[in-house]
């Protein structure tokens, strides 16, 4: 005898409430919560809604039929106890070294995977991505080494102008 599922409308509401919300990221890193406490998880989420994502404790087969029905396959990580920590664009890195940073602080939280982008990552990519330095840092590192010729420019025409006897003040007149 084959065994079905009995397709409920509670069950298609619930479906529907997990397409409607994870149509609203962009990324999705999929953990193993086992052994972490209430108060751990709620830190955890507190953490995690500054940087406009969420962390949601999900029924694995609605959340595959979610995540089917917005075309992206997760089946791999979908298996045991599974939280997803669901992420908007370039806030992806952030979380992940959020979700590492929980973890190295006792939380016996797990990596299994994460979908960002449409593209798969393991849990070694996943920490390794932790690790890049965001878009805001390589942004201000950039514009530090444009602005270092500039400033070394105006050191030495500055220098220059005070070992001629020059003076620097633009209000005095000559």
């Amino acid at each position: 005898m084959d065994y079905k599922t009995r397709i409920t409308p509670a069950k298609e509401e619930a479906v529907k409430a997990l397409k409607d919300e994870f149509s609203q990221y962009t990324g999705y890193i999929f953990t193993d919560y086992r052994g972490m406490t209430v108060e751990q998880i709620t830190n955890l989420r507190r953490t995690l809604m500054k940087k406009d994502a969420a962390y949601r404790v999900v029924k694995n087969r609605f959340a595959k039929i979610a995540l089917t029905e917005l075309n992206n396959q997760a089946d791999a990580q979908l298996v045991g106890p599974t939280a997803i920590a669901l992420v908007r664009g370039d806030e992806a890195n952030i979380v992940a070294k959020d979700l590492f940073a929980s973890s190295k602080e006792g939380s016996p939280l797990q990596v299994k995977g994460a979908m960002l982008d449409g593209k798969f990552f393991t849990p070694e990519e996943v920490e390794a991505f932790s690790k890049l330095p965001t878009k805001l840092e390589l942004i201000a590192s950039l514009m530090g080494t444009m602005k270092a010729p500039v400033q070394k420019l105006a050191a030495t025409l500055l220098a220059y102008v005070e070992n001629n006897g020059g003076s620097v003040s633009a209000t005095e007149e000559n």
